[in-house]
C-alpha cells in the first residue's frame, strides 16, 4: 500500500525568497524536452551597457535571460552539494539541445566579470563538459542567507542531495541564519521530523556520515545507529550482511540492552509481554483495515489489558509517507 509522491511546494519557498515567478519558474521547471526541430532554443545575447572611462560595464540585474562566457561563472559558496557525480546523461542532453534552463547567478565584488553561480551548479559543470562556451544566465542581487536557502530549494527540487549534505545545510540554516526546525520545514515543504530527523543524522560519526553519503548505507539505516554503542561496527555489520533497516533496528535495540545490562535486559522479558496482548477481535481486525484504507498504510491495533488502553502503529516505509500522514492528520 503506497502513497503517489507528494508535491513538496518548494516553487513556493523560491518564490518567497526571490520574490519573482518569473525567474523562479526558469530555475526550478521540469526537466528540459527535446525543443521542435523548428523552434531551437535561441536565447537573448547580454548586450554590453555603456561604459565610462573604456572599462567594460557588468550587466546589470536581469529578470530575463541573458547569455554569458562560461568562464565567467564561479562555484557557489554556498552550495550545499559536496557530490557532482552521474551527470553524464545531462552533458548528453546539453550537447545534443544546449543548456535549455538559465542559471541563476549573483555578481561578485571582486572583479565586473565574475558572477557566483545561486543555482543551476550542476548544469554548469554538464556545459563546461560538454564544451559550450556561452550558458544562459539570470543576475540577481542575492545576499548570503538567500544564496544558500536557494541552492538547499533548487537542490532538493531537482536532484536529491545526499541525507547527510541535506542535513548539513539544515544545520547552517540553524547555526548561521537563526532558523528553526519549523521555518525550514515551511520553505522546503517538508514536515519537522523529516528536518529534525535529517539532522540527528550528524550525531553520527564521520566515518558512519561518508558511508551514508556515499550510498552505503541509506539514511534510514542510518538513523538506525543513531545512539548504539559503536555505531561504526555496526555500520560495517549492516553492509556486509545487507541489513534491513528493521534488521538493523532490531539489532541495535538488543545491542543497546545488552550495554545497559541489568534484569530487564534479557530477551525473554519481551517475549512475556508480547505473548500477555490479548488475540484480535474481528472488530479489532476490521478498524485495522479501516484504518489502512484510509491512510495507505500497514496498521497494527494492540489492546494493553488494561482496561481500554490500545497501542496504534503505523508502518512507514518513508519521510514522503510521513508527511502524507502528517498533513492527514493535521488537516482541518
Amino acid at each position: 500500500m503506497s502513497q503517489p509522491p507528494k508535491p513538496r511546494g518548494l516553487g513556493r519557498g523560491l518564490s518567497a525568497l526571490l520574490g519573482d515567478d518569473e525567474v523562479v519558474s526558469a530555475v526550478t521547471q521540469a526537466a528540459p524536452t527535446p525543443p521542435p526541430a523548428a523552434q531551437p532554443p535561441a536565447p537573448a545575447v547580454a548586450t554590453p551597457a555603456a561604459s565610462i572611462a573604456g572599462e567594460p560595464a557588468r550587466p546589470a540585474a536581469n529578470r530575463t535571460p541573458i547569455t554569458l562566457p562560461i568562464g565567467q561563472l564561479k562555484p557557489g559558496k554556498m552550495q550545499p552539494r559536496t557530490s557532482f557525480e552521474g551527470i553524464e546523461a545531462l552533458v548528453e542532453s546539453v550537447k545534443e539541445y544546449g543548456l535549455l534552463q538559465p542559471i541563476l547567478v549573483r555578481p561578485l565584488r571582486d572583479g565586473v566579470d565574475s558572477y557566483e553561480i545561486i543555482a543551476g551548479e550542476r548544469r554548469w559543470r554538464a556545459a563546461q563538459k560538454a564544451q559550450l562556451h556561452d550558458v544562459p544566465v539570470v543576475i540577481r542581487s542575492i545576499d548570503d542567507r538567500d544564496a544558500l536557502q536557494i541552492g538547499l530549494v533548487e537542490n532538493l527540487q531537482r536532484s536529491d542531495l545526499t541525507a547527510i549534505d541535506e542535513a548539513q545545510g539544515y544545520k547552517r540554516l540553524i547555526d548561521e541564519y537563526k532558523h528553526t526546525q519549523e521555518d525550514i520545514a515551511r520553505m522546503m515543504g517538508r514536515s519537522r521530523p523529516h528536518v529534525a530527523n535529517t539532522i540527528r543524522l550528524l550525531d553520527l560519526p564521520p566515518a558512519v556520515q561518508d558511508m551514508v553519503r556515499d550510498g552505503q548505507l541509506t539514511a534510514g539505516l542510518g538513523r538506525a545507529l543513531i545512539g548504539v554503542p559503536d555505531p561504526l561496527a555496526m555500520a560495517q555489520q549492516a553492509i556486509a550482511e545487507k541489513l534491513t533497516v528493521r534488521d538493523l533496528e532490531r539489532l541495535a535495540g538488543e545491542t543497546k540492552k545488552s550495554a545497559r545490562g541489568g534484569p530487564g535486559s534479557g530477551a525473554g522479558k519481551g517475549k512475556a509481554v508480547a505473548g500477555g496482548s490479548s488475540p484480535k477481535t474481528a472488530d479489532t481486525r476490521a478498524l485495522e483495515k479501516r484504518l489502512e484504507d484510509a491512510l495507505g498504510l500497514k496498521v497494527d491495533l494492540t489492546l494493553r489489558g488494561l482496561g481500554e488502553q490500545s497501542v496504534l502503529t503505523l508502518e512507514i516505509r518513508d519521510f514522503d509517507q510521513l508527511d502524507t500522514v502528517v498533513d492527514k492528520l493535521t488537516r482541518r
